[in-house]
């Protein structure tokens, strides 16, 4: 038999056979092998084997270790770092260290004025450090006549080493020999009773210098008189005052000048409001004492004659209101009755808890006389005198704005006290916004919804009642109107616009409500010069209601107008002769809420007026939309209408006027058109990329022939590996740290999710007990 040839093993054996660094301890599969294209000679392979699920564990171990603990440690300052110098050296002594600590705590702690830490002080070549300590306190040495002068023991010893510790010559050493030796408590009891003689005999020699200086005084004082020689009193005056100067004359009279006085400081508005407070409260004193007929101090200042209802307070009496007062005197009492309807209000007056309170204070009385309560209500309760002033307040601006909107719905309406009431309404609004700003918006949001809701109901609404026009002008002069947007304002304006989109015209007394809402339009949109197309529209459909002729229209009418039918002919007028008694007059506001036209003349009158006001509002929205590129397209239609179907009726001379002014501001206008085309830009070329060349050597090497240049080369591309490597790991690490931030997360999630299914539990439980209970309670 033949011999039986070899397998031919391949590089996956050989690998396995090979013997590694390390052990496949878990799974084979792992292992990954880095097949070669071709071997080169004398190139050592160091990658051919690799365990990436290993070396992924191994790096993620780490991680956990460094970099995870970092991240939970962040922002963590309760860790303790060992800054012993030398804690973690082994071949640093245990002395060694104590010293370093000890100069390296010296340093740090070091002060400045100690001065036994910074420097060795000697005395006399000696060290301080080194000489006894006496805590005895020595006197002072002021006292002593030899200033800076110690007794020579007191100095040995203090400074010098005396004692124990001073050093001994040769021959001091053979006496000590013979007597004994003292020791330290003898030392300072003789140190003691020294210091103390030396005393004794310093304040001897004191007081011996001090007998001597006062008897020296003595005798310098009976030989003085005979020295200095005396001069007359009249000389002496005039030696020693010296002649004044103009200047120094100049400042003496100024003393005399008059100076002025300081003014009163200025009040702030809580100090106001307390004088007007007490002032109202002398006032209404003085008024019930005079009701009951008391007496009442007279003010010796007034001259003239002041009746007994007169209190300096505003009100004029009318003619009817002025009674006589009464008195009736019985049982010792007496009662005041005052007959007038006026009489029975307060000068301080309580803030209404309720409309009715407000209405039973404000009801029966003049329109001058209802602004007058509400500003002393204001004033009686302002929000400085006390705390639950201020609440009262905002609940009386509701109050009050309710009250407005029924005098408007009174028959006739008591427009006249609406008109006194707004200054208290913008006062109070200025005090409290919010709250006026809250109470206008449910006002608006109800008329809103009321308004949806029939209209969803019957498929057409009415137009807003005169109430709601008087919030309308009401929110105009209490906000404003040129703002962007306005959280009172802007539903206003859409009110107005949704109006005039929605309400259909039927009625001479609905013309009329739609040109009061296209005025108030005008009035809102006149700072901001806001484009408001529902106004334009309905001011187009408004004249077209006056053309007679609506056979060739050459225009478009648009909802809630119509071309033709029973209410396209509302302004037209019956009879051409009108025109000649009719004059210009505004426009009524009552008319929104009940017009009497008794003869045809008056309804020709009135569409008269409507005509009118109708072409100024046109005017006035020609001046404010001028400057639009778009304004010979809005006001097309009106012009063909009043060039082409107007000009051919019988119009009042003041109408024709006005419909020339219009129609030249139209025809006026520059007409500025542009196409609409692509904007021409500048086409970008193709990005051409230049050929980098590099030389090559003829051996197949880069460029870099001597060793300089091949160690340059190493290095970059060694820099370049090390760079690409770092990315990687950056990479890896903000991987991991976003995986544990997600995990984070998810745990968080986790736990609210589980806390809410219980709280959901808990209540579906609570609930199903409830609907039991209840179903037994039924049974």
């Amino acid at each position: 038999m033949g011999k039986v040839p070899k397998k031919k093993r391949s590089v996956a054996d050989k690998v396995r056979k090979a013997k590694t660094s390390f052990e496949i301890k878990n799974n084979p599969f792992e292992v990954k092998i880095n097949r070669k294209k071709f071997d080169v000679l004398g190139r050592k392979s160091k990658h051919d084997v690799g365990l990436p699920g290993v070396s992924r564990s191994k790096a993620n171990n780490k991680r956990k270790e460094t970099l995870l603990k970092e991240y939970k440690q962040k922002g963590r300052s309760s860790k303790f770092i060992d800054k012993r110098f030398g804690e973690y050296d082994t071949q640093m002594a245990p002395e060694d260290k104590i010293l370093k600590r000890f100069a390296l705590e010296r340093q740090v702690s070091k002060d400045l004025y100690n001065l036994n830490e910074d420097e060795e002080l000697t005395h006399y070549g000696q060290s301080l450090a080194e000489m006894e300590k006496f805590n005895d306190a020595v006197d002072s040495d002021d006292e002593s006549e030899e200033k800076g002068l110690l007794s020579a023991e007191l100095t040995a010893s203090h400074f010098g080493g005396g004692g124990l510790l001073r050093k001994k010559t040769g021959g001091q050493q053979d006496g000590e020999e013979t007597h004994r030796a003292k020791s330290r408590q003898e030392l300072i009891d003789e140190l003691i009773q020294k210091s103390k003689q030396e005393k004794r005999e310093r304040q001897v020699r004191k007081e011996e210098s001090q007998e001597l200086t006062e008897k020296l005084d003595q005798e310098w004082k009976s030989i003085q008189a005979l020295l200095v020689k005396k001069t007359p009193k009249c000389d002496r005056a005039e030696e020693e005052k010296p002649k004044l100067e103009q200047y120094d004359m100049m400042v003496r009279e100024l003393v005399f000048d008059m100076k002025a006085q300081p003014s009163e400081k200025l009040k702030t508005p809580e100090e106001l409001a307390r004088e007007e407070r007490e002032k109202l409260q002398k006032l209404e004193s003085d008024r019930l004492r005079r009701m009951m007929g008391e007496e009442v101090e007279e003010s010796s200042q007034s001259q003239s004659h002041i009746s007994a209802d007169d209190l300096h307070d505003g009100f004029i009496l009318d003619k009817d209101d002025e009674k006589t007062l009464s008195y009736q005197v019985g049982d010792k009492r007496r009662q005041a009755v005052l007959s007038s309807p006026f009489s029975r209000f307060l000068l301080l007056l309580l803030a209404p808890e309720s409309y009715s309170d407000l209405k039973d204070l404000l009801q029966g009385h003049t329109p001058d006389n209802q602004r007058l309560i509400v500003a002393r209500t204001q004033k009686s309760n302002h929000a400085s005198l006390a705390v639950g002033n201020k609440l009262k307040l905002q609940k009386m601006f509701g109050f009050l704005l309710e009250y407005i909107g029924e005098l408007a719905t009174r028959s006739p309406p008591e427009l006249v006290a609406v008109d006194k009431l707004i200054p208290e309404l913008y006062s109070m609004c200025q005090m409290f916004p919010e709250a006026a700003c809250k109470a206008m918006q449910s006002i608006f949001e109800d008329a809103g919804h009321t308004m949806e809701e029939v209209l969803e109901v019957k498929g057409h609404v009415p137009f807003p009642a005169l109430d709601m026009l008087v919030y309308l002008k009401v929110t105009g002069l209490l906000f404003p109107t040129s703002d962007f947007r306005h959280p009172v304002t802007t539903p206003a304006l859409l009110y107005i616009s949704q109006a005039l989109t929605k309400c259909p015209v039927r009625s001479l007394q609905d013309v009329t409500s739609g040109l009061v809402l296209c005025c108030l339009g005008v009035e809102y949109v006149t700072f901001s010069k806001r484009f408001l197309p529902e106004l334009i529209n309905f001011l187009a459909g408004t004249l077209h209601l006056a053309v007679k002729d609506k056979t060739s229209l050459g225009y478009t009418v648009v909802p809630p107008f119509r071309p033709t039918g029973k209410c396209s002919d509302l302004l037209v007028l019956s009879d051409s002769e009108s025109c000649a008694s009719w004059t210009k007059k505004s426009l009524p506001l009552s008319a929104t809420r009940h017009l009497e036209l008794r003869s045809e003349r008056d309804r020709d009158h009135h569409r008269l007026t409507c005509v009118s006001t109708c072409l100024d509002l046109v005017k006035r929205c020609c001046l404010l939309y001028k400057d639009l590129p778009s304004f010979t397209c809005i006001f097309r239609p009106i012009r063909t209408l009043l060039s082409e179907h107007l000009s051919a009726q019988t119009l009042p001379e003041l109408l024709q006027e006005l419909r020339g002014e219009i129609l030249e501001s139209i025809g006026g206008a520059a007409v500025t058109r542009c196409r609409l085309v692509l904007e021409k830009k500048k086409p970008i070329p193709l990005k051409l990329l230049t050929p980098k060349i590099v030389e090559v050597l003829d051996y197949g090497k880069k460029r870099g022939c001597n060793r300089e240049e091949r160690e340059k080369e190493r290095l970059k591309h060694k820099y370049k590996k090390e760079f690409k490597g770092a990315l990687r790991e950056i990479r890896k690490d903000t991987r991991f740290l976003a995986r544990e931030k997600l995990t984070e997360v998810m745990d968080r999630d986790s736990e609210r999710k589980r806390k809410v299914r219980e709280l959901f539990g808990s209540l579906a439980t609570q609930e199903g007990e409830w609907k039991a209970l209840k179903r037994m309670k039924s049974k």
